[in-house]
């Protein structure tokens, strides 16, 4: 007990109790700080960082079929790198090309000079007699002949053919869409469809009624943006199926680009949930046979009679679509009819039909009403035609796993192919003679339920056979034939080993063993997975954790959680071996142990674990979060749980800036970029998939501005102000709140960025600093500067 003496009392008292509130509000200072973070720390935790550690790994290769059956791929050895060719008939390795030769040639066609082991690409195309590659280098394309004598550039092409960019480790990207006899090639021109000649280079329209937001082809709804035509070819290259898409009276979305003068506006296209007028595709088969070879009697343009169909059930080839379930097409063998699927605008009705490619009638097969959302595959449709028998496999979780059912040309079910407490991933391949479907599942084998392994099984449900047996994530890829498969597998803390197999699961050959020896010298660490219990008590969650690599046990450490909720994808993301996860080692390496759960919600798992939290998006996977990191604290006494941080970029942002509202005194510092914070102002499909149509109040409670008043500790918002996947306003809306809360924030504008800059070495600094400054209590150095290799293109800039 003590006594304020005077008038001072009063004044001194206030002074005293905002010192005691700020004291509980705010972190304290580790007792093992140091004070202050160096450039030196800086620089240590950098060498963590993916483009200073993947490139410390050897021989860990994704190898490539070809046309006729043989395998390419690029290895990593100690001298540089090279490009291999295998051949499965005599078990065969040899060099793809004179690497020698082709760099000199190379350097005179480009004009810079390039060694033989550090060709400026990763990936190439062969054409279609083998006798020469194709591949990018930045916005430009060189062709060059097998022997590697001579290199020539692809003229530039124009405004209306410009390429797409490249998805990240994809082949090289083109806004054309070659034919399966590779005699013609598809492409977009004012928004109408086209072929080009590739012997001659004659250009012929195949549709003339095409008009801005009215185009064919064209995957430009909501937060996608390409020129790339979505169309799938038939079988003998006659004909396409695409669709002619309708956005004439759909809501635009605005930015503004970032520059001296007046300011360019952007305006597109951008439905949102609860519009009254979404996009709408009307689907089509264009005779291309008949418009290239005159036909005047072929019916040019056949529309499917059947209603415009959803934006969500866009169509395109198999292979362009891979990682997203809009493969909804398929061709019988003899181009004679189309398969598709179309799916209501909130997901819970799947219709499976069948159009006759002459006259466009449309037949419906079977339909599947769900009361949450229908799951068709999470990196593809995974349902198959199988015209030869007039059957069909469909996918469902109706007995709340995914399964492959068969049914018959009437939609009646024959029987259940695969049935268990796991699920299937993705249908690979159908064996239509031997009537035997390859297929990735999880959750089979003991370990982790993330971890795919191949299996065969009979069309009737019968002989189901393992044919990876290793415990570890399988990333299979299967030849042309089916007769055999490349086998990548790995852990998230064990390299990758590449094999080459048959279909019955004989081991061929080893094609590589990854080497990480280099990695390790550098004092790297895997992270170590774990498992912890989910919010019901029962059901396991499984993550990893990332420590300081001089981790002291007998220190204390704050603890970060890295988040993305899903419900399309988790936190932890790939099960393989990756040397750098963005930069959550790199980050531990200042002294944090940053954690990754897959809480309930997420996909893979059974349809109960995927619909936890169906229709309350703004769980965001929290109370696993929240509960997990204590289930880790109790086990690590070197975890600091009083000292929580979160961050998370996307839907992670979303999520890391919801966990700072709604658990306010747990998470003591939050940096959410690019956060989809209220999913009204978010891209129509994804809300209305996993939070349902718009009913009333149903999306208020999911908003983060509306909890923006319970701020307690120290948040950073972070956003692009040229982000067309996540709108700005999304952040803009919380900031707002803020605002009228009267809360202290921070606030990061990231000019003329799209939605992709989480990984500048801007914002990971700022990362950093904000992290080092408000939760390890400690100052970060001023003005580090991170230093990623130039990757810009050495051709044409």
């Amino acid at each position: 007990m003590f006594k304020i003496p005077g008038k001072f009392s009063l004044a001194m008292l206030a002074i005293l109790s905002a010192l005691l509130v700020s004291s509980f509000a705010l972190p304290l200072p580790s007792a093992d700080s140091a004070g202050a973070l160096t450039a030196a720390d800086y620089a240590h935790a950098e060498k963590f960082m993916n483009y200073n550690a993947n490139p410390l790994v050897l021989h860990a290769v994704k190898p490539a079929w070809t046309t006729d059956e043989r395998l390419w791929f690029r290895d990593t050895t100690a001298a540089g790198t090279e490009f291999v060719v295998f051949n499965p008939v005599g078990l065969k390795r040899e060099p793809a090309f004179d690497h020698a030769k082709l760099a000199v040639a190379l350097s005179a066609a480009v004009g810079k000079t390039f060694d033989a082991n550090h060709l400026p690409f990763q990936q190439f195309e062969y054409s279609a007699d083998g006798q020469s590659i194709t591949f990018s280098i930045g916005p430009r394309r060189f062709t060059c002949d097998g022997q590697g004598n001579k290199c020539a550039a692809e003229a530039r092409p124009d405004a209306s053919a410009q390429r797409a960019r490249p998805a990240a480790g994809g082949p090289p990207a083109r806004n054309d869409v070659p034919s399966p006899d590779k005699k013609l090639t598809a492409f977009i021109r004012d928004f109408n469809l086209w072929v080009r000649d590739l012997a001659t280079g004659k250009e012929t329209q195949l549709t003339t009624d095409g008009v801005k937001d009215y185009g064919y082809a064209t995957d430009n709804a909501g937060w996608v943006r390409s020129d790339h035509p979505v169309l799938l070819w038939s079988p003998d290259s006659k004909k396409i199926a695409t669709f002619q898409q309708d956005q004439r009276n759909v809501g635009e979305m605005y930015l503004v680009e970032t520059k001296v003068g007046h300011p360019t506006l952007q305006a597109w296209k951008y439905p949102l949930p609860g519009d009254a007028v979404v996009t709408m595709i009307e689907r089509v088969i264009i005779n291309v046979d008949g418009n290239v070879n005159g036909d005047v009697d072929a019916k040019k343009v056949v529309r499917l009679q059947i209603p415009p169909d959803q934006h969500r059930s866009t169509l395109c080839d198999h292979v362009v679509c891979r990682g997203s379930d809009w493969a909804d097409v398929e061709w019988s063998p003899d181009s004679a009819h189309l398969a598709f699927v179309s799916s209501s605008r909130d997901h819970k009705v799947a219709q499976l039909r069948v159009a006759d490619a002459a006259t466009g009638a449309v037949r419906d097969v079977l339909e599947e009403k769900v009361a949450t959302q229908y799951e068709s595959g999470q990196t593809r449709a995974n349902w198959r035609y199988l015209a030869k028998s007039n059957e069909f496999i469909w996918f469902s979780e109706r007995d709340n796993w995914g399964h492959l059912y068969l049914y018959d040309q009437a939609g009646k079910l024959k029987n259940q192919i695969t049935t268990g407490d796991w699920g299937v991933l993705e249908l690979l391949n159908v064996d239509e003679k031997n009537r035997q479907v390859y297929f990735l599942a999880g959750g089979r084998e003991k370990g982790d339920p993330y971890f795919a392994h191949l299996y065969r099984v009979g069309l009737d449900g019968k002989n189901l056979t393992l044919l990876t047996p290793e415990d570890a994530n399988h990333d299979v890829t299967l030849s042309p034939s089916g007769r055999y498969f490349v086998d990548n597998y790995s852990k998230p803390d064990a390299p990758p080993i590449t094999v080459l197999r048959d279909t019955n699961g004989k081991l061929l050959a080893t094609l590589a063993t990854a080497d990480i020896s280099r990695l390790l010298a550098t004092g790297w660490k895997p992270p170590v997975p774990f498992t912890v219990k989910a919010r019901d008590g029962v059901t396991d969650l499984y993550g990893l954790m990332f420590k300081p690599t001089n981790l002291d046990p007998n220190k204390k450490y704050p603890i970060v959680n890295h988040i993305y909720p899903g419900p399309q994808g988790g936190s932890v993301g790939t099960r393989s071996f990756v040397a750098a996860r963005g930069d959550a080692q790199a980050l531990a390496e200042l002294g944090f142990v940053v954690v990754e759960i897959d809480g309930m919600g997420n996909p893979t798992r059974s349809k109960k674990f995927h619909d936890a939290y169906y229709g309350n998006l703004g769980d965001n996977t929290l109370p696993d979060q929240v509960g997990g990191m204590k289930q880790l604290a109790e086990k690590y006494p070197w975890i600091d749980l009083t000292r929580a941080g979160i961050y998370g970029h996307s839907g992670g942002g979303y999520a890391a800036a919801d966990a700072m509202f709604r658990y306010p005194d747990f998470f003591k510092v939050g940096i959410s970029e690019a956060g989809n914070h209220d999913n009204r102002e978010y891209e129509d499909d994804w809300a209305e998939r996993y939070q349902g149509l718009v009913d009333g109040t149903n999306y208020d409670d999911q908003a983060n501005q509306s909890l923006a008043k319970n701020l307690k500790g120290h948040l950073l918002l972070a956003h692009g102000t040229a982000d067309d996947n996540v709108p700005p306003y999304n952040t803009l809306l919380v900031v707002n709140e803020l605002i009228k809360a009267n809360k202290d924030f921070d606030l990061l504008l990231l000019p003329n960025r799209r939605h992709g800059f989480g990984n500048e070495p801007y914002m990971v600094r700022r990362r950093w600093d904000y992290f080092v400054r408000y939760l390890l209590g400690e100052e970060p150095p001023v003005g580090y500067e991170l230093h990623p290799p130039d990757t810009r293109a050495v051709a044409g800039q």
